[in-house]
């Protein structure tokens, strides 16, 4: 049986609670319960995770619009992640 530990990551363009909506419910089947801190800048989700798994959620992150904070992204790359996040949260708003 693999390891996990709970960890903690910081997570850009979070804004609220439809946003949290979102990575809670996105990422749940691939990795499990995650909580979503709207409370600190910048946000932060906690999850149980093996070290193996770290890139696949950073992708997933990604790909949701919602970079963990550590990413050098491009001007592209973080205008697309933005645009992508305001999809995000309006489908997590609409989905609460």
């Amino acid at each position: 049986m693999k390891q996990t530990t709970k960890q903690i990551f910081e997570v850009l363009n979070v804004k609220c609670g439809g946003c949290a909506n979102t990575l809670t419910t996105k990422l749940a089947p691939e990795f499990g319960e995650v909580t979503v801190n709207l409370e600190v800048e910048p946000r932060q989700i906690t999850l149980d995770i093996e070290d193996a798994k770290i890139a696949s959620l950073r992708q997933a992150l990604k790909d949701l619009g919602y970079p963990m904070s550590d990413e050098d992204l491009s001007a592209v790359e973080n205008l697309t992640t933005t645009a992508k996040s305001f999809v995000s949260c309006a489908v997590g708003k609409m989905n609460t």
